[in-house]
């Protein structure tokens, strides 16, 4: 059963939160009980589907011994190819699910969610290195922050450190209420994202638009590349946005207040503040983990003196990585690709306008600038689609 897709889903959880909600309407918390719902859950979720549950089993076993081998060992040492090992046995399973299909391997190996399982596994592994993550880690608290049903297949992707304060906090009856009220506004904005908007958008324009999706109807190439530009681009955010308001949601019913994704992405008024709107938690993810530790490294070398260049270098790094994520496929890495040149263009152009002062601040300026960078962001969505490919 694939998590709120379905309105037995949906049903599902809000019978087995029940005595959560109550609990939590009295101010009080069983952690054990949202353990076992978890646990209940993800039984239903990979019911249907063997692989996924060995995959999930093996894959969960291999990172507890991996993140508690080295939270053991870094408490003694801390050498650097020690870590460079637990970093990429951390990050192989993913790997080898991209690589995989490649070979011809479809069935091996994999199940729904684990980029985000594996994001939250790395992060530990790097926090645990820059010594962030100090404390015993207990196994029990570990399975459940890497294991949390609510934001199994499609994240947000929460931090260790965060999700454990959350966990450890028992909220006040009034507190709770405020939870209470704003997970079930999460919940009802998901409907409204997924069955209304992102249904209507697909059935009505897209369906339309793509040869094979259904009846096609013919217009002039322009016409019909610029209508699917911009419906699939919004097609995107409503059917990603509803995920996240979801898991959002029913997180807030359980206590633990899992960061947002979207913060009005199609206002940002530069592709920088876009990447600070857009599927926050894993933009933010890359930026500490990937893009940071590349600048601090190329700096701590010295191979490259001008810190523009290293900054560009780790943007396209970044969003090359990103791309390749998303899948092996042409029109995912010329997205990363174009995501990079977009950001190290607006750099140059932000640190040239500083001293020309050439286009000021004020409210003409940012209304100009948030419709160029929507354009912008839409024909990045259109590559991203495989359109231009097809």
């Amino acid at each position: 059963m694939i998590p709120y897709e379905s309105f037995l889903f949906f049903f599902i959880v809000a019978f087995l939160l029940l005595p959560t909600i109550i609990l939590g309407l009295n101010g009080k918390v069983s952690k054990a009980y949202n353990m076992v719902v978890t646990v209940l859950l993800l039984a239903i979720i990979f019911s249907n589907n063997s692989l996924g549950a060995v995959s999930l089993v093996l894959f969960t076993i291999w990172q507890v011994i991996l993140v508690k081998g080295y939270a053991a060992y870094r408490k003694r040492n801390n050498r650097t190819l020690v870590f460079c090992l637990a970093f990429i046995a951390s990050i192989l399973p993913l790997v080898l699910v991209k690589v995989f299909p490649l070979l011809g391997l479809n069935h091996l190996f994999g199940f729904l969610g684990i980029s985000y399982l594996t994001f939250k596994a790395v992060q530990m592994v790097i926090e645990i290195r820059d010594g962030i993550i100090k404390n015993d880690i207990p196994l029990l608290d570990f399975l459940y922050f890497l294991l949390f049903f609510p934001t199994i297949s499609s994240g947000p992707i929460d931090r260790y450190r965060r999700f454990e304060k959350d966990r450890l906090t028992v909220p006040t009856k009034e507190q709770y209420r405020e939870l209470l009220y704003l997970g079930i506004n999460k919940i009802f904005k998901g409907f409204l994202y997924k069955f209304i908007i992102a249904y209507l958008i697909h059935r009505d324009v897209i369906t339309h638009l793509y040869p094979g999706a259904g009846p096609f109807i013919e217009l002039h190439p322009y016409l019909g590349n610029i209508l699917y530009m911009y419906s699939y681009s919004m097609y995107l955010f409503f059917d990603f946005a509803w995920y996240s308001a979801f898991a959002i949601g029913v997180s807030y019913l359980m206590g633990i207040k899992t960061p947002e994704n979207f913060n009005l992405p199609f206002i940002s008024r530069n592709i920088k503040d876009f990447w600070n709107r857009w599927h926050m938690t894993l933009s933010f993810w890359f930026r500490d983990y990937v893009y940071m530790r590349f600048v601090l490294w190329m700096t701590k070398k010295k191979w490259i003196k001008n810190r523009y260049t290293v900054s560009n270098l780790g943007y396209l790094l970044l969003f090359l990585i990103m791309g390749l994520w998303h899948g092996i496929a042409p029109q995912y890495i010329v997205y990363g690709l174009y995501q990079a040149f977009l950001m190290v263009s607006f750099d140059f152009f932000d640190r040239w306008n500083r001293k020309t002062k050439f286009w000021p601040k004020n409210k003409v300026t940012h209304v100009v600038s948030v419709v160029i960078t929507f354009h912008f962001i839409c024909f990045g969505f259109y590559i991203f689609s495989g359109y231009l490919f097809h």
